[in-house]
């Protein structure tokens, strides 16, 4: 066993700790948990940050290119959107939602072949890391943008019914978890124009042309413009609330299409990397 797939199978096995102690604090209103679930989450992408890098210095190629790195970034990426928005926001609740999206990708990843291989010699570019790295952190920060939708929502049910449960206290209030949305949305939008942009520099670098409507060029645009009309909305139209939580969750659900649905199910210049990510 390699020390990269060490570190990642220790990570997982930290994170599945961190993410069980928040649950525990939500369920059972016990924040010394939830206190250690933060600790315990910090410690994980410290592990996880030094296995990205003992793969980038085995390889000598950034861990990018197959499913198994690309499921590994993207759920350091989120961990790391959680941590560095907790600093800023002390939304600590927020952990046990966003840890098990970042679990259920490790143990897919570690279900995957975590064989290194060479990429392709199209895609032996510094224009790899850029454009895949500006794509998954703006996806980072729409899944925190999903988990702040979907706890809008659950809040808002139980306000309507009147019929509120423990988890209703520990929440963030409304403004606030709109505020999430809108703030997500403010720093992830230009993170994924940013993505298409190099991408699509790249693409004429290693194809010839910017543009050729691959199937994941496709669902990349339809879901840019899905974001778009959102921050238009909010900007100029005045949503907020219920629609704009919902739209969060939708663009979020395209986003994971377009990552792992149009490499399952449909074929195009993106889909020869191993069921990556580019």
């Amino acid at each position: 066993m390699t020390i990269d797939i060490l570190l990642f199978r220790t990570t997982l096995a930290v994170y599945a700790l961190a993410t069980g102690l928040a649950l525990a604090d939500i369920l059972w209103r016990r924040p010394i948990l939830g206190r250690h679930g933060r600790i315990l989450l910090w410690s994980g992408f410290t592990l996880h940050s030094l296995s990205l890098a003992s793969r980038y210095l085995a390889t000598g190629f950034p861990p990018l290119s197959s499913l198994h790195e690309s499921l590994s970034f993207f759920a350091w990426a989120i961990i790391g959107t959680f941590l560095l928005f907790h600093l800023r926001y002390r939304l600590a609740v927020l952990g046990a939602f966003v840890s098990p999206l970042a679990l259920v990708l490790m143990i897919f990843g570690s279900a995957v072949s975590s064989a290194t291989a060479a990429p392709p010699p199209a895609l032996q570019s510094w224009w790899l890391p850029v454009h895949v790295a500006l794509a998954f952190l703006g996806d980072a920060v729409f899944a925190l943008a999903a988990v702040a939708g979907c706890l809008y929502l659950l809040q808002e049910r139980m306000l309507k019914k009147k019929k509120v449960s423990s988890l209703f206290y520990r929440l963030p209030s409304l403004q606030v978890l709109d505020n999430l949305n809108y703030r997500c949305l403010t720093i992830g939008f230009p993170l994924m124009t940013l993505g298409i942009i190099t991408g699509a520099i790249w693409a004429d670098r290693a194809w010839g042309a910017y543009w050729s409507w691959d199937p994941k060029e496709t669902w990349a645009l339809i879901t840019w413009f899905l974001y778009a009309a959102l921050l238009h909305g909010r900007l100029a139209i005045g949503w907020r609330g219920r629609k704009a939580a919902v739209l969060a969750i939708v663009g979020f659900a395209l986003l994971l299409f377009t990552f792992l649905g149009v490499n399952l199910l449909l074929s195009g210049l993106h889909s020869y990397v191993s069921l990556g990510t580019l």
